[in-house]
């Protein structure tokens, strides 16, 4: 420093004074140092006399989860309580309505005391119940019960989760139902009939609930739902069909292909119409089949009788070729057509009869049933046209059987 001194006095003095170079690089050394230790900031004395006691003390284990609270509802059954914000009603009910997870798990949900029973009698394997009063539980049967898992909630919560206007306060998870394990009323059994059903693209949730159950009352032996139909395991359908899907066996999801193996031998497939004979070959879009329960009608003429003919081949609106569709005989549905096993098509209202329908029911001799309506009306409701032609199979039935019954018991002496 004393040689800095005598080689230039003014330089020392200028880097030592305030606000010189030197003071500005001794705080640039200070910033680097900072940067390399940061500053400690120490809690206060209690804090860190806390935290040293804790190190010392040997740590204590967290808190256990609540334990499940359950309850008895009668011997052997036993039902567990919700707590407040359990999740697992929505999460639930939100999955089982969509129709991937119900393909994919394997799962339906079921609402409503007597769609839960009919279940339950049928032989459907309830997986989890939800309900609100175990009152509930007294009214269904105990030993299926025990078999599941019976969670009690606020009846606030099914509320909020229902489809129902006036929800009854049970909500069951079932492994899908296959008709083939199903146990189904000996009542219904009994009075089943050689009458099937096979219904061709339905698609509305409401009609197809009443096809079911217009089946179901009617004596029907089976029914069929070809690709294309609503799925019949769908809220909506199971609300419509009133406990149909336990009463009869119902197929689903078959394509054109498969039909006949679900069909006795020397079965007559009919399809259901409401056209004119004579307006049939009329029909040129082929989308939506040659005629159906709920085609366009034309004006009937009666009497209804055609014969067959060669099957023409079909045109879309812009003159392409289409599918040869045949040509059936066709006849009032008033009129007999239960000489043998038959089986009925219901087509959609929107697209009709399909052209499969109508080559499965060529290649059995089936016929066309027609149901006449006032001409200008459009169209007639699946649903409606389905009951209409299956009580008057069921009518016709029951009359060959009384007939038959009367010859056995008074034969005729020549």
């Amino acid at each position: 420093m004393a040689a800095l001194r005598r080689l230039a006095p003014g330089l020392g003095r200028s880097l030592l004074r305030p606000g010189g170079p030197g003071e500005a690089a001794a705080g640039r050394r200070g910033v680097r140092a900072l940067r390399r230790s940061p500053v400690r900031v120490l809690p206060p004395q209690k804090e860190r006399a806390a935290a040293a006691e804790a190190q010392q003390s040997p740590r204590e284990p967290p808190p256990p989860p609540p334990a499940v609270e359950r309850s008895s509802a009668g011997p052997g059954l036993w039902y567990e309580k919700a707590a407040p914000g359990d999740r697992r009603l929505g999460k639930v009910v939100t999955i089982a309505k969509s129709k991937k997870f119900r393909d994919h798990h394997g799962k339906v949900l079921l609402e409503g005391h007597r769609l839960i029973k009919d279940a339950l009698q049928a032989g459907a394997v309830l997986q989890t119940l939800f309900f609100s009063t175990v009152g509930h539980l007294k009214e269904l049967p105990e030993a299926e019960l025990k078999r599941a898992n019976l969670v009690k909630v606020k009846f606030e919560d099914i509320k909020s989760w229902s489809d129902l206007v006036t929800p009854q306060g049970l909500i069951g998870i079932f492994s899908k139902p296959n008709h083939a394990k199903m146990s189904y009323p000996a009542a219904q059994l009994t009075s089943s009939l050689p009458l099937l059903l096979i219904c061709d693209n339905i698609r509305d949730p409401g009609n197809l609930g009443t096809i079911l159950r217009s089946a179901a009352g009617a004596g029907c032996e089976k029914v069929l739902l070809t690709t294309g139909c609503v799925d019949p395991w769908e809220p909506k359908v199971l609300r419509a069909g009133m406990g149909a899907h336990f009463r009869l066996p119902i197929v689903a999801n078959l394509d054109w292909e498969s039909v006949p193996s679900h069909l006795p031998a020397g079965v007559q497939v009919c399809v259901a119409d409401n056209k004119d004979p004579d307006a049939q070959a009329e029909t040129t879009s082929v989308s939506r089949g040659a005629g159906g329960a709920g085609s366009a009608p034309g004006t009937p003429k009666a009497p209804v009788k055609s014969k067959p003919k060669a099957a023409p081949e079909r045109r879309d609106e812009e003159g392409a070729a289409g599918v040869c569709v045949p040509e059936l005989a066709a006849q009032y549905y008033y009129e007999n057509w239960t000489e043998t096993p038959v089986a009925v098509v219901i087509g959609g209202e929107t697209y009709g009869l399909s052209p499969d329908a109508l080559h499965l029911a060529a290649s059995t001799g089936g016929k066309r049933l027609v149901i006449p309506v006032v001409p200008g009306v459009d169209s007639l409701n699946s649903a409606i046209a389905a009951g209409v032609v299956l009580f008057e199979g069921k009518r016709q039935l029951l009359l060959r059987h009384k007939q038959e019954d009367e010859r056995q018991t008074f034969p005729v002496v020549g």
